[in-house]
């Protein structure tokens, strides 16, 4: 309702202006002829002449018409240098803030629906440096003084700071055109008003701020640097350590553009994910999974059994898939791609110098002229009372543990309902291990669609899982019969859970400590380290990627800053930065839970208007015949458009599915494409083309519709 008055008031003033003539006023003819009429007028009534005259000029800034430059002039022609220019100040100011208060109610939204998730780093610029761009724009007089009043309603810069910054960076300019006003009668246009010269100092003037901007941020870096002498010559153009995912990229781009680059891993190439984390969960997924069907043969018209489950032949076959995928990731590989490959602790003596301390005691020391801190993350313990009285497994020990276990089928407390617990609930639970998860969020999945989590939920309970939602546990301690009890409250009262081992999967923290950090005043004490969009951290040759910099904890999103990091490393100053918009994600339970961009919960949260379309799998040709119906596609858009603004695909091999809509939002690709596209029948894809059919659907012409119904019952005779 309000945009709607703010549209006709404009529409209303717009053709008022325009049908009376008034633009003809605004002119410097009518104003040279006028002007001995409005001298009389401010010698009579001065303090009238002056409110209208204020008056006027923020009725002309703030809808925005034609004439601000001549009522400027004539500032100076009726009121003289000062009192002229205190009251284009105030009329310019009052009117360019109300110019920009209309543009917000009228365009901001609109524009923010229009173009979404793209506007974020530009308002994250303004919020940061909104003032100094505003200040640079109205010190130069040739950017229209109209159209920055628009462009700023669109951002999100506070209405008082607008107008403040305004009124200083427009007085420059106002005082010259008031000071042209005063001499109206020897005026013959308004182009010789700025003069070359002129223009160049207001040019100047308003790089000022990004000069001081400069030299402070000189100032602060070599501050900054100052305890530590910059090495001459450094031994490499580059050293990373870490040989997690991360690194290992990283590593292989500068080895790739022939940079001298250094990788030091104190542990296992690889990381977490080829050892512990992603590469043995989802071989034993596999074997889980290949479990679950048999014992489920039925559905497949065979007899069902019940599998002959013997946990050590399975982790040997976990073992024998990471050895397998182990020499992707090996020494041998990237050497032979051009890497120096250490083994060994490293520590950072200052932002340049690296000590590795081998394995048999010995100390080198390397500088580097940029550094990539790639040293991943490890799993959070929390400070649960009696967690010292018992032995806590994390998906890091959780392999040799359950190797070494003396019995077949130790049984389990899961601790966390995120992708890592939920994973391994359901898999250990498909093996015949029995397995309780405890999750202190009323969902599981709490960051994926609402319906996604309980469907989880569901699947998890048939597999077996005793799952316990908004649960606190309020204390650990050794069970009688060995093991651990887990003392709980939660909707239902208190409760207890007893196992023959406890598996902490709450979430994973940065490693930052014992790396020398803390020397050189790097902060460690939060969740990942504190990096710019370019992935520097406090000393800008310093860079992290991976977990320890966050946000994200996917592999593939260390890959991803993996390349940012090695080429704002190598080719500082020329620095880009990290493109987190199109984010996919996968949770390998089954179904599989794949995500990309936003969900209900977030854009509802966001504020982000949307809409939902949405397919299930049961209604799917493949998925029928493969007795794989449990699940949907879900997608999200921006309203009365296909533009997508995120996807939640349940289903199996949701993480195969979600490729054709992290291609279609990377690439702006709406819905129309995705249906447009010709898929193989019977395909699980074609669940892609159905929910883009289900969005057309909804959004069919019924006018159009109508008509043609009524032009085939002409073409039958009727």
């Amino acid at each position: 309702m309000r945009r709607l008055l703010a549209i006709v008031l404009v529409l209303a003033a717009v053709a008022l202006f325009f049908g009376l003539g008034w633009q003809r006023q605004l002119d410097l003819a009518a104003l040279q002829a006028s002007r001995e009429r409005l001298l009389a007028w401010r010698e009579a009534s001065p303090l009238a002449a002056g409110s209208a005259f204020v008056l006027l000029y923020v009725l002309v800034a703030g809808f925005s018409l034609p004439g601000a430059t001549v009522l400027t002039l004539a500032g100076g022609a009726v009121f003289g240098l000062l009192w002229g220019s205190v009251l284009v100040s105030l009329g310019s100011t009052a009117g360019a803030t109300a110019a920009c208060l209309l543009a917000r109610t009228l365009l901001r939204e609109p524009v923010r629906r229009r173009f979404g998730q793209r506007l974020a780093p530009i308002e994250d610029g303004f919020r940061r440096d909104g003032a100094a761009y505003l200040l640079s724009l109205r010190l130069v007089p040739v950017v229209p003084f109209f159209l920055v009043n628009l462009l700023m309603g669109l951002t999100p810069m506070p209405l008082l700071s607008f107008a403040l910054v305004s009124q200083l960076g427009m007085l420059p300019a106002t005082i010259v055109y008031v000071n042209a006003g005063t001499q109206l009668g020897r005026l013959t246009g308004l182009s010789g008003i700025l003069s070359p010269a002129l223009l160049g100092s207001f040019a100047l003037l308003a790089a000022l701020p990004w000069i001081g901007r400069l030299l402070l941020q000189r100032l602060r870096l070599w501050r900054l640097y100052r305890r530590w002498p910059r090495p001459r010559r450094f031994d490499r153009n580059l050293i990373v350590i870490g040989a997690g995912a991360a690194g290992l990229v990283t590593a292989y781009i500068a080895a790739t553009v022939r940079a001298k680059v250094t990788l030091i891993e104190r542990e296992r190439m690889g990381g977490d994910c080829l050892n512990t984390g992603c590469v043995p969960s989802k071989a034993l997924i596999s074997t889980a999974r290949l479990a679950h069907r048999l014992r489920h043969a039925d559905r497949w018209g065979l007899s069902p059994q019940e599998p002959a489950v013997d946990l050590r032949r399975v982790l040997a076959r976990v073992r024998a898939k990471v050895a397998a995928v182990a020499p992707h990731d090996s020494v041998e590989r990237y050497t032979a791609l051009g890497v120096d490959v250490r083994l060994g602790h490293a520590r950072l003596l200052s932002p340049w110098a690296v000590a590795i301390r081998g394995p048999d005691g010995s100390e080198q020391v390397l500088t580097g002229r940029a550094i990539v801190l790639a040293t991943g993350a490890a799993p959070v313990i929390p400070p649960i009372p009696g967690i010292a009285t018992v032995r806590v497994l994390t998906s890091e020990t959780l392999w040799d543990a359950l190797a070494e276990h003396p019995s077949p089928r130790p049984s389990l407390v899961v601790l966390g309902g995120g992708p890592i617990g939920c994973e391994l609930a359901q898999a250990l639970a498909r093996l015949g291990l029995p397995v309780t998860l405890l999750q202190r969020n009323p969902r599981l999945l709490p960051r994926e669609d609402p319906e996604a989590g309980d469907l989880v939920r569901q699947v998890l309970e048939r597999d077996g899982v005793r799952v316990r939602t908004g649960c606190r546990v309020e204390r650990l301690e050794p069970a009688p019969a060995g093991g651990v009890r887990v003392l709980y409250e939660d909707g239902d009262g208190s409760g207890s859970a007893e196992a023959d081992d406890l598996l902490c999967a709450v979430g994973r923290r940065a490693r930052l400590e014992g790396f020398g950090l803390e020397d050189l005043g790097i902060p460690t004490d939060g969740r990942s380290l504190d990096t710019s969009s370019h992935l520097q951290i406090l000393f800008p040759n310093i860079l992290a990627a991976g977990d320890v910099a966050g946000p994200w904890q996917f592999t593939h999103t260390a890959a991803h800053q993996a390349w940012y990091a090695a080429v704002n490393g190598l080719f500082d100053p020329l620095r880009f930065a990290v493109d987190g918009r199109v984010i996919p994600r996968t949770t390998f339970t089954d179904p599989e839970v794949a995500r990309v961009g936003l969900n209900e919960a977030e854009a509802r949260a966001q504020g982000v208007p949307f809409e939902v379309s949405r397919f299930a799998l049961a209604d799917l040709d493949r998925a029928i015949v493969e007795s794989a119906e449990t699940g949907f596609v879900k997608v999200l858009t921006v309203p009365g458009r296909d533009t997508l603004l995120g996807v939640t695909i349940v289903a199996e091999h949701a993480g195969e599915l979600l490729a054709e809509f992290v291609l279609a939002m990377k690439h702006n690709l709406g819905l129309g494409k995705v249906m447009g596209t010709i898929h193989a029948y019977p395909t699980l894809a074609e669940a892609n083309k159905y929910v883009a059919g289900a969005w057309k659907k909804a959004h069919a012409p019924q006018r159009t519709l109508a008509l043609l119904e009524r032009f085939h019952a002409w073409r039958r005779g009727g």
